[in-house]
């Protein structure tokens, strides 16, 4: 059967493939065909020929595009041979005759002089681009640029546009074999962009071919001979505007954005020119509002791209004045929309129009990009014009606009907090409901920004206000969006501002809780919720009155309208059980659980926002109950993990095809282009994702080894996830979990409930885990993310300790390498952007930023380099050999503190951990301690001053010789005029111990009689407890020997030292147990022997000291 089958279809393979062009052209259009079994199997008949017989497929498009009378005939010939030419799976080139090759080289040239209808023409430019662009680079084309050259100067303006494609895209695949001819190019750009007689299809085609061009040109010299040719292209734009032609206008602007973007420094020399042009384009009413927005948007990149021209937007006098005028000029198209009143969900936005939106979101992205010092006068300046105005629509811009600058400009408005403040609450008394609406929005956008700041300077003035706007009866929208800036408010806020306020608050919260208006109802769970988790213990005595009502909603709102406000009574209920605690919220807790399993064991809809609420809710209940909530793991999970599997709903697309366009603005889907592909993403796909990942990593936190059954299949389905690029919270979730997940199989293995797993185990899910995170590492491209990744391997490491065997070893230690070179890389380019230019503070402060969180990495990996010290003592040294290199440079002068700090730690580690095996490093590495004692940097002393006690203690014969220059750098930190205030402390405490090992184990090179006194005066230390035990501990042990230097001739240190054991007994945390157990018997022994010194001592102590001391000699 199947070989007849076979024989019929090699019957229709001959009669497709033979000399009658009909069947072919059947094919082909029923490759086109809507009937889903005529286009599947002719699919199966194309892909046939194109195994068997390769050299005739190709011909036969070639003809059809050639010679079809058949527009969309012709058209599927170029896309198919497009496809064929891509250099993928099918690639075809390679498998032709060097005829056939030659054929399709002619005849798709010859295609391009001779097709009339224009899409097809730019199908063809594509097709011979990808062609071209796989063999130009071998000179396996020779004809071509020479082609391309006699069209782009023939008189045949089809010919010109078609060139021009041709070598846009060649610019964007293959510059490189186009650059040999950059003489020629310059003066062909020229020309076709000042002529007066080109058509505007041309010069959009030469505009898109120079921009591709110049983006292509690697050196800055090279790109710099087409600035002449600059006046030309904006000329494009400004002709086609005076002559009306606002669609060719519009594609100019989109390809200046792109040149914006990616090359801003190539504007620089015309800046004001092209700015200025741009500007005018925006403020003209009479243009159409995507023109407008175009020329908006172009502004905007500009002042985005400041990675490749920083600080050069800033520089422009009234540039930010004119464009902060126009957006707010948008921000007044909004109407007032009777829908909005009505307070229904759906109309959140009525009444706004895409002038108000493009408005919003560009005054978002210039704050951002532009800084706080730029943007502030000039905001202000215009927000107090607009306030004394009497429109309504002007006091609401106002206010929405400065919401949108808040983030951007928070340093800067944090600074006049007053001004801002009172602006906004002036507003909450308008007459105009949607102003008062707008005003309360910005207290909840501030109440983010502008946190914890604002909460603590002004909340006796924002949260009356805020109660007050919740008695807005007549306007249930506003009511809502109080209780939402509640949230916002309350999020940055300590239990104790909020304490006060709390009986207002939620009497008011728990009114509107029985409000007719579901999105006040929201309004209000929500609120509840975030007042609950700020003010934890402090919400128990609102309990009682709350939890019925939340009850009755999450029993009751069974109907589908009531989806939302269920799954926030969820939210709600879990949060309150969270803050009140395990023992109030038990009962409760039981119904509850009751409803959400029935509800877990019911049919949901795919878009049901209560799925999302019932995984986090299941969360928190596991948080408040700890091992109590074991019982109903069994329920939570399978739906859990079912979710963390979702795969993303993603749709791929080419980033120029035009059926994209009208789905771009559905909120549902995230688009990304990547290369010449569009990606576009369900987004509430994702967030389930992430939110199913970031409870996983919960109930593993929380459970510990209750949590053991379930890592068999939580493991793989989260490793894999540490590569999930379509989502951050994705990865961060993944990345948050692998310590947890080893953590809880060590801790069953321990406890002996692993069901029979051994530490076998343990290493095979740390031998799977660890290089799944290292290769994660090697390829993430979010500094924020590559932190917690080293954080997460430091604590995988410190779990697994000696499991790991060398070859695990040896791939941190390369990984580790390849981190350290690529920070320094980044910093490297940092320091390239400091010497652009337009440089100026508030890029200086950005760069410190970044730079800030690249220290977070070389802190991450000093951690990794000590667990590894730790854990293999001397047995890591050879590797720890291979990272000198890239350790030592650390040192530097020229390096920032915290990489000394971080350098000079490694070394403490190795010295500490490996002891006599050190020695060989003394030499190169203790001139840096020794010296690094007087670091400016606070830090960088501690860690030195440290590291010459850890010498002293092991360093034995190797440190005798420098006991006396330890001594003297010690002295100077110990000295230092406020050697113990709060940043010094630490490094102070830290020599002092230093001193007390000097005197411990080298007692023979000082002179002991000036030293311990000197050493016992600093006592007692408090401020680096770990230090503090071991000093103290050191200080009972001399007084057990009687240690005569210590003592003194006549006991006549004995006073001071009995006043350090009575201070550090009645301290807090400054001693083991241990040791105060030998301290009260050295006191009780003093009592009996020498009771006149003990008196003396007794009355110098505080009462509350001598209560404590009596309380201790006589228990």
């Amino acid at each position: 059967m199947a070989s007849e089958a076979n024989q019929l279809q090699q019957a229709q393979l001959a009669m497709v493939l033979g000399s009658d062009s009909a069947p072919f052209e059947t094919l082909i259009s029923h490759l086109m065909s809507s009937s889903n079994e005529q286009r599947s199997s002719a699919e199966a008949l194309f892909n046939l020929a194109k195994q068997s017989n390769p050299d005739t497929l190709a011909l036969k498009l070639a003809h059809l595009l050639q010679l079809s009378p058949h527009p969309e005939g012709r058209a599927m010939a170029a896309v198919l041979l497009r496809k064929l030419l891509t250099r993928d799976d099918a690639y075809l080139w390679p498998r032709l005759s060097l005829s056939t090759q030659s054929s399709l080289k002619s005849s798709m040239m010859s295609c391009i002089q001779h097709e009339e209808v224009k899409s097809i023409s730019k199908k063809i430019c594509d097709t011979v681009s990808e062609l071209a662009s796989g063999i130009l680079p071998e000179n396996g084309w020779p004809e071509l640029l020479p082609f391309v050259f006699q069209c782009v100067s023939s008189d045949s303006p089809k010919l010109q546009e078609s060139a021009f494609l041709v070598l846009a895209q060649l610019s964007q695949y293959v510059g490189e074999t186009l650059t040999p001819h950059i003489k020629l190019l310059h003066g062909v750009f020229l020309q076709c962009l000042s002529s007066n007689s080109a058509s505007s299809d041309v010069k959009i085609a030469a505009l898109n071919a120079v921009i591709s061009f110049v983006q292509c040109l690697t050196n800055s010299t090279e790109r710099d001979r087409f600035q002449d040719v600059l006046p030309a292209m904006i000329r494009t734009l400004t002709e086609s505007l005076n002559n009306g032609n606002e669609a060719t206008a519009q594609e100019a602007l989109e390809l200046l954005i792109e040149l914006a973007g990616t090359e801003p420094r190539f504007l620089r020399r015309q800046l004001l020119d092209i700015v200025g042009s741009m500007l005018q384009i925006a403020e003209a009413d009479s243009l159409e509002e995507s023109t407008r927005h175009l020329a908006i948007e172009f502004l905007v990149t500009l002042a985005e791209a400041r990675e490749r021209a920083p600080g050069m937007v800033r520089k422009l006098p009234q540039f930010i004045d004119r464009l902060f005028a126009v957006l707010m000029k948008m921000l007044e198209d909004i109407e007032d929309d009777p829908a909005w009143y009505s307070a229904e969900t759906e109309d959140e936005d009525a009444g706004e129009t895409s002038n108000y939106s493009m408005g919003q979101e560009c005054l978002d992205r210039l704050a951002i990009s532009l800084g706080g010092n730029t943007i502030v006068p000039v905001a202000y300046r215009q927000f107090s014009a607009y306030l004394a105005a009497s429109e309504w629509q002007k006091h609401h811009a106002s206010l929405i606009a400065l919401a949108q600058i808040a983030e951007g400009c928070s340093k800067v408005m944090i600074k006049n907090l007053e001004q801002v403040v009172s602006m906004v609450l002036s507003q909450f008394q308008s007459p105009h409901a949607r102003v008062r609406w707008a005003a309360i929005n910005a207290i909840g956008q501030l109440s983010t920004d502008l946190g914890p700041d604002l909460q603590n300077q002004h909340h006796q003035r924002v949260l009356p206000a805020l109660a007050t706007a919740m008695d807005d009866f007549q306007n249930p929208r506003v009511q809502a969006h109080a209780a939402s800036a509640v949230l916002n408010f309350s999020e940055n806020c300590t239990p104790e501002i909020l304490a006060p306020y709390l009986d207002g608050v939620v009497s008011k919260l728990l009114v509107l809780l029985q409000n007719g208006k579901q999105m006040v109802q929201e309004g209000a769970l929500t609120a509840l919720a975030s007042v609950a988790d700020s003010s934890q213990e402090h919400f128990q005595k609102y309990y009682d009155a709350v939890m019925p009502y939340l009850k009755t909603i999450l029993m009751n709102a069974t109907d589908k309208s009531k989806r939302m406000l269920r799954a926030k009574s969820m939210e709600c209920i879990s949060l309150v059980g969270m803050a009140v605690g395990k023992d109030r919220f038990r009962d409760d807790a039981r119904q509850v659980m009751e409803v959400l399993m029935s509800l877990q064991g019911s049919e949901m809809e795919a878009d049901d926002p209560i799925t999302s609420y019932m995984l986090q809710a299941w969360a928190r209940l596991c948080k408040c109950l700890g091992q109590d909530f074991l019982p109903y793991m069994s329920v939570v999970m399978p739906p859990l993990l079912q979710s963390a599997q979702l795969k993303p709903d993603v749709t791929i697309t080419s980033a120029d095809s035009d059926d994209e366009a009208e789905d771009s603005d559905d909120e549902s889907m995230e688009t990304i282009i990547l290369g010449d592909k569009r990606i576009g993403i369900k987004t509430s796909v994702l967030e389930e994702k992430a939110t199913a990942c970031n409870m996983l990593c919960c109930y593993a936190d929380e459970l510990k080894e209750g949590f053991f059954p379930w890592i068999d299949q939580v493991a793989p389905t989260l490793v894999p996830l540490l590569k999930f690029y379509f989502h951050e919270e994705v990865r961060r979730a993944a990345v948050s979990a692998m310590p947890e997940l080893m953590r809880s199989a060590k801790l069953a293995i321990e406890k002996g409930i692993s069901q029979g797993r051994d530490l076998s185990y343990l290493k095979q899910l740390s031998d799977y885990i660890i290089p799944a995170m290292l290769e994660a590492l090697h390829k993430e491209p979010d500094t924020e993310i590559c932190v917690s990744m080293l954080e997460a391997i430091n604590e995988c490491l410190q779990i697994s300790g000696n499991l790991l065997d060398e070859g695990k070893i040896r791939s941190i230690v390369d990984e580790v390498k390849q981190v350290m070179t690529a920070s320094s890389s980044r910093k490297r380019e940092r320091g390239e952007r400091a010497n652009a230019e337009d440089f100026d503070a508030e890029e200086g402060e950005l760069i410190k930023e970044e730079n800030e969180q690249e220290e977070e990495i070389f802190d991450q990996v000093g951690e990794i380099l000590g667990t590894l010290v730790k854990t293999f003592k001397a047995s890591f040294l050879p590797f720890f050999d291979e990272l000198s290199s890239y350790l030592t440079p650390m040192w530097g002068r020229d390096k920032t503190a915290e990489e000394r700090r971080i350098a000079i730690c490694i070394f403490d580690d190795v010295a500490e951990q490996c002891r006599d095996a050190a020695f060989k490093y003394y030499d190169t590495y203790l001139p840096f301690v020794l010296e690094a004692c007087n670091d400016e940097s606070p830090e960088v002393r501690q860690a030195a001053v440290y590291g010459l006690g850890v010498c002293a203690e092991f360093g034995g014969s190797v440190f005798k010789p420098l006991v006396g220059e330890a001594l003297s750098r010690l002295n100077v930190v110990i000295q230092q005029p406020n050697a113990r205030q709060s940043e010094n402390a630490m490094a102070y405490d830290n020599a002092v111990s230093a001193v007390g090992k000097i005197c411990q184990f080298h007692r023979d090179s000082i002179d002991s009689s000036q030293v311990l006194p000197a050493w016992l005066n600093c006592l007692p230390i408090s401020n680096d407890v770990i230090e503090a035990k071991v000093v103290h501990d050191q200080l009972c042990s001399m007084v057990e020997r009687q240690d005569e230097d210590l003592l003194g001739p006549n006991n006549q240190y004995l006073p001071k030292i009995l006043m350090v054991f009575a201070e550090v007994l009645t301290g807090k945390d400054v001693v083991t147990e241990e040791t105060a157990g030998r301290m009260i018997n050295i006191l009780r022994h003093l009592q009996q022997t020498l009771p006149s010194a003990l008196a003396s001592t007794w009355s110098a102590l505080k009462p509350e000291q001598q209560l404590a001391l009596q309380s201790m000699l006589s228990s």
